[in-house]
């Protein structure tokens, strides 16, 4: 409790001026997503534990990352139901859902069907943990969720590259190459996961356009071309391919026997 209250009392440090926080912690702290686990452990996910036991009538599901959390409901009339009391309790510990990105959607397997049925379009998408999720039916007839990059996070990810590559470019090429091998790696690390193979193309040619413009600005002798910039790509840049498996290849479980799982 006292070095909580310490971070609560830290303030903000930005150009070397100190600035008071009056309630709250500050944005992107250490301690916030540790506060947010701790306090919505109680708040959020014991509740739904006991909600999900006591009054759902189908099956439900959460998933929660610090404070960004997803429900999902087997039926409508559970979802409308929850939604109602969450705010409620939200209510009893001073805190609110945000107005404008929390919402109830249809999603799912049988979304696509139901709305098109009535006349309506594709089933909405939603954001959770860098990723756009979306509806897909694939060739076969099977559905499948896909997911793929928030092109903002791209974007914004691809202006830091930008910025450091420009710092950079009067490195060696292989110290450069080195660096940006790491950092693209880590970015798949993240972001490799089937059905976004598309965006992490994109995102690998605009990492090779950033470091040809870069190494352009050198000097206006310097000759670097497209033909020699694929060679340095296919030398430093890291190929395109799968980090994680599909969702239901991770999280599958099967009961053999009593208490064996596998």
């Amino acid at each position: 409790m006292r070095l909580i209250r310490k971070w609560l009392n830290a303030g903000v440090m930005e150009d070397q001026r100190w600035t008071e926080c009056k309630e709250g912690v500050p944005q992107g702290a250490t301690i916030s997503p540790l506060l947010a686990n701790l306090y919505l452990h109680y708040v959020l996910d014991l509740w739904a534990q006991r909600w999900r036991k006591s009054d759902a009538r189908g099956e439900m599901i959460l998933v929660r990352y610090a404070d960004d959390f997803i429900v999902g409901f087997q039926h409508r009339t559970d979802a409308e139901r929850f939604f109602r009391e969450l705010r409620q309790r939200m209510q009893q510990f001073a805190l609110e859902l945000h107005p404008e990105r929390t919402r109830l959607i249809e999603f799912g397997r049988f979304a696509v069907q139901n709305r098109k049925r009535v006349g309506l379009f594709a089933p909405e998408t939603f954001s959770f943990l860098g990723f756009v999720h979306i509806c897909r039916v694939h060739r076969s007839g099977k559905f499948r969720v896909q997911r793929q990059t928030i092109q903002k996070r791209m974007s914004a990810k691809l202006r830091e590259i930008k910025v450091e590559l420009l710092r950079r470019r009067h490195q060696p090429l292989p110290e450069q190459g080195r660096w940006l091998h790491q950092v693209v790696r880590g970015y798949f690390a993240y972001h490799g996961v089937p059905g976004n193979e598309k965006r992490l193309r994109t995102f690998r040619d605009q990492v090779a356009r950033l470091w040809l413009r870069a190494l352009q600005r050198r000097g206006q002798r310097d000759a670097t071309t497209w033909k020699r910039m694929h060679r340095l790509q296919s030398r430093w840049i890291p190929t395109v391919r799968w980090y994680h498996p599909w969702p239901d290849e991770r999280f599958d479980a099967r009961t053999q026997g009593k208490n064996r799982m596998q």
